[in-house]
């Protein structure tokens, strides 16, 4: 992997870019609006896929496979931390003088002249910024927005829109969300991760301290979350609003009912406010009432912000249904952290009804799994009925010698409820023979374990016959 430049200045001027790995969810979607902005974009991606389709069709040059060939003469290029030093691509930007920005800094470019809504927080900030674009949306506004995941109702992660205001998914990881100059900050919570980066939990909870005193307008942020607590006592930012269950949040979310439709009760300000949404679990509500206290804050009246946000149906990998095969409901999230692990299989639990759940782990990053191994050895047993355990998807590190999927599989306390299988045709054969009507088969991680599906899939037709 690379560790980004953030201080390589950013060309006043660019009328071609190309992007290195521009299929992937954050990339292509920075790359759609240079598409919008009259700006020729080319790009390399390891393979096909429908974001490459869907460029392709917008009016990019999308080659397969990394070459020094495919740069062209363009202005810049944009690449991500997981790119690794060798690239070809990379390599002769560096040797040609082409300034080489990081994804962040061509959408720092992208939003220089808008009233910038960023969204950050270990989780929840990808379903956060869609119900907040859903929530302008229906509120009659019509902002630009980046997001790390397809928003299921309008079927694209970004877009451009004809106000000022800019809603953006705003990536904490390696600190880059700085970058911004936002107006509204919001933080869903501050669970420790990316220490890998940042090198130590003081700086780390420092940089949120940083990203929300640096908002120019308002802060929302978590009543709930410890780590966001934590952060919030050490604010000095004049305009703050805190949301959660806690009874002292200017936004307090009681009357959860997660059985069935998600419903809710918002108190604002003296009143109550009665919300539904179509997307299950706890967290969710959570995540509604920070979408809310932004559109409050904006100016957007409180009894037409829950109207709209009600619209929201989801982004794409957040708990998204792919099939029902033999009476088994194949789903897929992108949970990565033990934190957002517990928080998919909760949702999953309200609504599975007497099934059981089959998670199908794919552990990310070996410096993760090394560190919590045992988190998610705990959490998935305690909120899954069996665990099928991959191996690690390292991304952009480095194996860690010892470090695999075992070790999360090796901190069950029950074996019987796990198994440990890295090859995946053996894994979703294990995992079809598990099953019986009525239960919930849910992938989890950030990596490529969605591409296990179509195995999972044929797996349960051979073992269970036709669709139900």
């Amino acid at each position: 992997m690379i560790k980004p430049d953030l201080t390589t200045p950013i060309p006043d001027r660019i009328d071609a870019v190309h992007f290195v790995g521009i299929g992937g969810s954050g990339m292509s979607g920075i790359a759609r609006l240079f598409l919008a902005r009259g700006i020729t974009v080319s790009g390399t991606d390891r393979g096909e896929s429908d974001n490459v389709d869907q460029l392709r069709a917008a009016g990019a040059t999308v080659h397969v496979g990394h070459d020094s060939a495919h740069l062209g003469n363009v202005d810049a290029i944009v690449v991500t931390s997981a790119l690794w030093p060798d690239n070809p691509e990379l390599v002769a930007a560096r040797e040609r003088g082409i300034p080489v920005l990081h994804r962040s800094q061509a959408l720092a470019w992208l939003v220089a002249d808008s009233r910038l809504v960023s969204v950050a927080g270990a989780h929840g900030k990808t379903t956060s910024t869609g119900m907040i674009v859903t929530g302008l949306l229906g509120l009659g506004a019509d902002p630009s927005y980046v997001n790390g995941g397809v928003i299921e109702s309008l079927g694209v992660s970004s877009a451009p829109g004809s106000d000022d205001l800019f809603v953006v998914e705003a990536d904490e990881s390696d600190g880059s969300f700085l970058l911004y100059n936002t107006a509204v900050a919001l933080i869903t919570n501050v669970d420790p991760d990316h220490l890998d980066h940042y090198g130590s939990l003081e700086n780390f909870v420092s940089a949120f301290v940083d990203f929300a005193d640096n908002a120019s307008e308002l802060v929302v942020i978590s009543a709930d979350d410890a780590g966001a607590q934590g952060v919030y006592a050490r604010l000095s930012h004049e305009n703050i609003v805190t949301f959660g269950t806690a009874r002292d949040a200017d936004v307090r979310v009681s009357d959860i009912s997660s059985t069935g439709p998600l419903t809710f009760t918002i108190e604002y300000r003296g009143a109550r406010y009665e919300a539904s949404l179509d997307v299950p679990g706890v967290h969710n509500a959570l995540n509604a009432a920070g979408a809310f206290a932004v559109l409050t804050g904006l100016g957007f009246d409180p009894a037409s912000a829950v109207a709209a946000l009600s619209s929201f149906g989801g982004t794409k990998r957040r708990f998204e249904r792919h099939a029902v095969v033999g009476g088994v409901s194949v789903y897929d999230d992108y949970a990565h952290h033990p934190t957002e692990v517990a928080a998919a299989l909760s949702a999953a639990r309200s609504v599975i009804g007497d099934g059981r759940i089959i998670a199908v782990h794919q552990p990310h990053l070996y410096s993760r799994t090394q560190l919590m191994a045992g988190e998610f050895a705990e959490t998935l047993e305690r909120y899954a009925d069996h665990t099928i355990v991959l191996d690690v998807c390292g991304a952009r590190e480095d194996p860690i010698p010892g470090v695999t999927g075992a070790l999360v599989s090796e901190g069950f306390t029950d074996p019987a409820h796990v198994d440990y299988i890295p090859d995946w045709q053996q894994a979703a054969d294990r995992t079809a023979t598990i099953v019986r009507d009525g239960d919930y088969v849910i992938t989890l991680g950030c990596g490529d374990v969605y591409q296990i599906i179509p195995q999972l899939l044929s797996s349960l037709e051979r073992e269970r016959g036709a669709d139900a």
